[in-house]
């Protein structure tokens, strides 16, 4: 897998991604603001396939999550979202997938910790990130829909 910067293609491709309920939730409905927020998103590549996108950063929060408070500053955190191309979902690739990006951060910025916000009901998502060392702290909710904010702390240029 490889790293690069976001285009206007390759958010155009993502934006017609469609997942199958319940995960439909993060379909996108293609308007300009969800292509000009991914263009701030970094590609992962397999091979030639585009097959997921991170972020890092404010737009790796859910803005409510400011009006409540769950995302308190804290030296050397990186906030990070990611998604992963439709077809590739619920294949065990998640964990491969997931940890290439945390080892991309590690050695591209060596955080201390990173931090993600994750529907609740994304059990999937929620399992996966808890076998990668991510413990729940705190939670809120968007329309009615339950999200976990959870953190793990990162050994010093380990990814692990």
């Amino acid at each position: 897998m490889h790293v690069k910067n976001m285009n206007e293609f390759c958010a155009r491709e993502i934006m017609q991604w469609k997942y199958m309920p319940p995960y439909d939730f993060y379909n996108m409905d293609g308007e300009d603001e969800d292509l000009q927020e991914l263009l701030h998103y970094s590609c992962v590549f397999q091979d030639d396939e585009l097959i997921g996108f991170f972020c890092t950063g404010e737009f790796a929060q859910i803005h409510i999550g400011h009006e409540v408070g769950v995302y308190p500053e804290m030296e050397g955190l990186i906030d990070i979202g990611i998604g992963l191309k439709p077809e590739w979902t619920g294949k065990g690739f998640g964990q491969e997938f997931f940890s290439f990006i945390i080892q991309h951060l590690q050695k591209d910025q060596n955080p201390k910790a990173l931090r993600l916000s994750v529907a609740q009901f994304n059990k999937r998502a929620v399992k996966l990130y808890s076998r990668l060392g991510f413990m729940t702290q705190t939670s809120f909710e968007v329309n009615n829909v339950p999200f976990l904010v959870m953190t793990k702390i990162l050994s010093p240029k380990s990814g692990k």
